[in-house]
Formats: structure tokens, sequence, C-alpha cells
């Protein structure tokens, strides 16, 4: 499980002069299919193949991809096309005496996606920068809206190459280039819009996270950083007590992870076991927490939202009840005023987690489901509290509905802490499959015999 497959790209063999295909991740398509559709082949003709690489937006998985390539493909003239998901583009071949650019372009919008012609200059540069793929955590999201917004902004960001999420496992697959953004920089675009994220892993071969049994104290942690400082080829680390972790990079021709590892374990005495730690196992860990996090929020919001409702639904019905409801407290009713306070609880201290994601979103020009549950119970407060003045000045009481805002956000959160529930199925089945690996090994050296 280094990597995780978030799609399937059928495609096509990048044919184009100059090396420009390597941009493209494709694989190729039989001439043989060109030949029974009595295609051309590049070179195979007096005229020469024109190219066109276009940036496709709104795909979303490998259907997409099929139905660009499908649609592309019906055009006049169309030789070859290669459709990438992970970086939003396609590439084409075509003849131009039969075909244009803009038959491309409206063969692709005439499909569902929105399309335009990318640069010769951007297309033609060369790809002389080192490249990563990480994986990350994203939590959140609850539609494909949520989706395409973490897509979206991931993929303006200075430096990203292609971003692909995963709403199901709430994982997002992103490459980049490391010296011009980190992972530090990604997880914080994606906390700014609205959603949670966490690192999990990358490609980075000098790069590895280490898990530690033992790491109780702050002498454990400077007892650990004494050891790894003394470490030749580590070029550096850091240490999370409270997760009792360590990322360390270092020099793999200097020193191997082996040998971190068991230098670790012999000069602490074995007060300190450490192990390469699985990604997914933490990930199965915020799960948990998250879905603890979720049900405290639905038990406050349960306790504070069924008096709402029985003062507005059950005590009219109950004489003593409905009485004393109806007393003066100053200049508003008892009920009206006891359903305010509870409401109010519920709609800014309970439900304050929508308003932070919801100004995340919308400070980033996107609307997401915390959007709209904030505007659909912020009308409904704010109308009953502009009712329940209204009411304190004139005498005359409209019908307030304190009530309506109360349980939008607590079936919201019980909407949202059941799909935790499903998610943390889904991390566990994830992570019992990496379980299923094997933990040890027997490594031969040279002239050395077994180890």
């Amino acid at each position: 499980m280094a990597h995780l497959q978030l799609s399937a790209v059928a495609g096509a063999r990048p044919a184009a002069a100059g090396g420009r295909g390597d941009e493209m991740e494709d694989v190729a398509l039989l001439d043989s299919y060109d030949e029974e559709m009595g295609l051309p082949l590049p070179g195979a003709s007096g005229a020469e193949a024109a190219e066109a690489h276009v940036r496709v937006t709104g795909m979303t998985c490998s259907a997409c991809t099929s139905a660009v390539e499908a649609a592309v493909s019906a055009r006049r003239g169309v030789r070859r096309v290669a459709v990438s998901l992970l970086q939003n583009r396609a590439h084409v071949m075509f003849d131009p005496a039969l075909a244009k650019v803009e038959d491309i372009i409206e063969a692709i919008e005439d499909a569902g996606f929105e399309a335009e012609i990318i640069p010769e200059s951007a297309v033609s540069q060369p790809k002389s920068q080192k490249t990563l793929s990480a994986q990350f955590r994203i939590g959140g999201m609850t539609c494909a809206n949520c989706v395409n917004s973490v897509e979206g902004i991931l993929k303006k960001l200075p430096g990203v190459k292609g971003a692909v999420v995963a709403l199901a496992t709430s994982l997002g697959e992103v490459e980049y280039i490391p010296s011009a953004i980190s992972k530090d920089e990604i997880v914080q675009a994606i906390e700014d819009a609205g959603f949670e994220a966490a690192f999990l892993q990358s490609t980075e071969q000098d790069k590895v996270l280490l898990g530690l049994i033992g790491l109780h104290t702050e002498r454990d942690v400077e007892l650990l950083s004494d050891i790894l400082k003394k470490i030749d080829g580590l070029r550096q680390f850091g240490v999370n007590s409270v997760l009792s972790e360590v990322e360390i990079v270092f020099d793999p021709e200097a020193v191997g992870l082996r040998s971190i590892v068991d230098t670790i374990e012999m000069t602490s005495n074995g007060s300190l076991k450490a192990h390469v730690q699985n990604p997914y196992t933490r990930g199965a860990s915020n799960d948990a927490q998250e879905a603890s996090k979720m049900l405290n929020l639905l038990r406050s919001s349960l306790f504070l939202s069924i008096p709402v409702f029985f003062i507005r639904m059950v005590c009219p019905s109950i004489p003593f009840l409905s009485t004393l409801l109806s007393m003066h407290c100053g200049p508003f009713l008892m009920g009206d005023l006891l359903k305010w306070i509870l409401v109010s609880i519920v709609q800014f201290v309970v439900g304050k987690r929508f308003y932070v994601a919801a100004y995340r979103a919308v400070r980033h020009g996107s609307t997401n489901m915390d959007v709209l549950v904030v505007l659909g119970t912020t009308a409904s407060y704010a109308y009953s509290v502009c009712a329940l003045l209204y009411g304190a000045f004139t005498g005359y009481h409209p019908p307030i509905y304190f009530e309506t805002s109360a349980m939008i956000i607590t079936f919201v959160l019980l909407g949202k802490y059941l799909e935790v529930l499903a998610k943390g199925k889904t991390s566990d089945a994830i992570k019992k499959l990496v379980e299923l690996v094997p933990s040890t090994a027997v490594l031969v050296l040279k002239d050395k015999g077994l180890q």
C-alpha cells in the first residue's frame, strides 16, 4: 500500500514531437485500432498531424475520461486522444485539414465538461524539477461538491502539478514540486478551505515516520534527541511526543533505516522501541476521535433541542404548562425566552463548527454543505429573534421558529456522526489489509550469513 490508486486512466501513447508527451501520464492506444477504424497513423499520410493540449475540468473518475475520449474521438479528423485524470489534461492529435481546435473544445463541452487550450509555451516547458506524490487524510467532506472544492483549491496552489481526492476513503493524493511548496503548506491550504487535513506519507525516499514505544516523559524525548543527533547521515528530525512519533530525514548513502532503528534501541538500553509507522493506523485512530467528538456534539444538541421541541409542540396541549409558559418575564413570554436561551447555545456553541467551516469556504470562493446549514439555520434564528423583539415592543407576538434551527443542526450532526462511523469502517478495512503484510523478514548479508 505504498501508493493509493485513486483513479484509472485509459489513454493513448503521447506521440507529440519534441518529447512533449512525457508531460502526460498515459498508456498507448494500439496502432491496430487506428487501422481497424480506418484512421491514418501519424506520418502515414501526406498531411502532417497537428496536436493540441487541452485543460479539462469537471472530471472525477475514469468514466469521465472515457466520456471525453469518446466525444473527441467521434470528431472527424481526430487521430489520437489521451486523457489524464490526474493532470486534468487531454492530448489530441488531429488532421488540421479536417478538424480544428475549436471542434475539439466544442466536443468536450458537449460532453458536459469545461475545456480550454493550454498555451504552447506552457506545454513545451521542460520538466526539470523533481516532483513528489504525497497522500493526505481530508476530513469534513460530505459530497462531490466538497471533493471538487478541495481539488480546485489544491490545483491552484503554486507548485502543485495535480490532485485527486476520494470521498469514500477521505484520502487525497497530490503531486507537487517540493522546492516550490511543502506538505505543511498543502495541509494549511486544505484547512483554510474549511476542511481538516493531515499528512500521511509521500514517495520521498529519504524521509520516514517512525513510531516509538516508551516515549512517555520529557526525559525520554531528550534521550531520543541526543541519540538522533549523534547518528551520522541524519539530516533532520522532528519528535511528536503526543503521538509518540518521530519524522526523520536521512542520507540513504550514509546510513540505512535499519541502522537508525537499531541505534535507537541499543543506545537507549531497550527503553525505546522504534518501528516504521503505518500511516493508516494513525488515520483509523483519527476516525475514532472524530466519531467521539461528533457523538458529544450530537448529545449536547439533543439535550438542548428536545426541551425546545416539547415547549413548542407538547406544552401548549397541557393547560398548566401552557399557562406557565404564557406568563410574562419582563417584555417577553416565558416560553419564548426559554427557547431563545436554549437555541442560542445550540446555534452558536454546538453549531460553531459550521460557522467556522462556512467562513473558510466562502473566503475561498466556494460553497459546501456547511454554508447551506449556516444559511438555513441563521435565517430561522434571525427571523425568530426579530419576531421576539417585535412582540416585546408592540405586545403582538407573532409565531417564532427557534426549534427549526435547533432541529436542523441536530439532524445534520446525526448524519455526520453516521458518516464518520461508516468511514471508520472503511479505514479499519484498509488497516487490516495493511496488517496482512509480514512485519519481519530474513535479511541475507553477503559473506556474513543470515541475520
